[in-house]
């Protein structure tokens, strides 16, 4: 049937911002936001503005288990409350009427949510109005095998929240014991008490340059990196008269590439395996080890995800604005580091490290497939093509 007959829909009220009036905030009344929804995990537990009496007198109230669903930004997020509430205009409320229950047409929209997108008409952007809503079909089995499905849902949310969760506390864990281990807070024992070495950069690394034979007929393997050490990623393979720069260089595993544009957003990685031959524009830097009896270099790599490291590829960066400020490598090879007084214990601290992240990357496959399961069971479920026994 059509959402409009098995359910209220209403459009938020309140449009004033609170920098353009201040008078109407401030109270005890919650008053959710666009992102409260979208942050919310599906159930709205907190809000980040409150109204007085004021501010309510030219809003409205929505009951504890009102569905709100984002119109504009992120369109389709949609969460439930779970407390009475006031709701800004960028949001639609929608109030299941009797026979319909919020667990089960939460899951529902979350489940056609892109069917929503692809529809939504666009002006200056996409957005969906209570208009839109209203014959939107949506699929109602009995009350009785609703919360059957609310259930399996919620096995399968909570099994995802623990996993999410999971992930999350290991990756705390990895950033502790990263800190502490790349700057000798913590030592292994049998490596003893020995000082760390202080070495300036230029000692250790080296720039370097790896031109290629540019042809228009040449088909180049392009990459390029993600910011806060995301590592690197394949863009389209072009041929060379299809990209718009000849000063192509080639990438070597073990080279360390810096994005001289991105880079004081943390956009450096190490060169791995299977990267290696491909191509880099003139906007990055390639570094390598000039040492290797000094510095072990994916223990360099993991140097780089440290904010100390980000600061000095900061101040090795020229120009007037953060965004356009452009990495210098003989500035950056100026700067001084500690190391480990051993090749040994940085491979040790690389192994340790690399086995726990090598954890945190199996968890998180885990969480997708979770998730996968649960996208799985909502086409299976909420599509009628497996019936719930009640």
């Amino acid at each position: 049937m059509a959402l409009a007959e098995c359910a209220a829909i209403e459009r938020g009220k309140f449009a004033h911002r609170p920098r353009n009036a201040p008078e109407f905030y401030g109270g005890d009344i919650p008053f959710v936001q666009t992102g409260d929804v979208t942050n919310s995990g599906g159930i709205i537990s907190s809000f980040s503005q409150t109204l007085n009496e004021r501010g309510l007198a030219i809003s409205k109230m929505f009951p504890k288990g009102t569905l709100l669903m984002t119109i504009a930004a992120n369109i389709g997020d949609v969460a439930e409350l779970g407390f009475d509430a006031a709701c800004t205009d960028s949001l639609v409320a929608i109030l299941p009427k009797d026979g319909l229950i919020s667990g089960y047409l939460r899951r529902y929209l979350e489940f056609i949510k892109p069917r929503i997108h692809y529809l939504a008409p666009q002006n200056a952007q996409k957005n969906i109005s209570v208009e839109f809503l209203e014959p939107l079909l949506v699929l109602l089995p009995p009350s009785t095998e609703q919360e059957k499905i609310v259930a399996v849902f919620g096995a399968c949310d909570k099994s995802i929240q623990l996993q999410a969760a999971l992930v999350a506390a290991k990756t705390d864990r990895l950033t502790a014991l990263r800190r502490k281990l790349l700057f000798g807070k913590q030592r292994f024992p049998k490596f003893g008490r020995v000082k760390w070495r202080r070495v300036q950069l230029s000692e250790i690394l080296r720039h370097i340059f790896r031109p290629v034979n540019w042809s228009p007929t040449e088909m180049f393997r392009l990459v390029s990196i993600r910011r806060r050490c995301g590592g690197l990623f394949r863009r389209e393979d072009l041929l060379g008269a299809d990209y718009k720069t000849t000063d192509l260089h080639e990438i070597r595993t073990g080279d360390f590439l810096v994005s001289k544009r991105q880079v004081v957003h943390g956009a450096w990685a190490m060169v791995t395996k299977e990267f290696s031959g491909c191509h880099v524009s003139k906007e990055y830097s390639i570094l390598v080890n000039k040492a290797p009896d000094v510095l072990h270099m994916p223990f360099f790599d993991w140097l780089s995800h440290e904010q100390r490291m980000w600061h000095l590829a900061f101040l090795a960066s020229d120009g007037v604005h953060r965004e356009k400020l452009i990495f210098d490598s003989k500035d950056f090879l100026r700067h001084y580091i500690e190391l480990p007084p051993t090749i040994d214990e940085q491979q040790r601290i690389v192994e340790v490290l690399d086995a726990c992240d090598q954890e945190i990357r199996l968890l998180e496959a885990e969480l997708e497939a979770l998730k996968l399961q649960k996208r799985g069971l909502m086409q299976k479920l909420l599509t009628g093509d497996i019936r719930v026994k009640t």
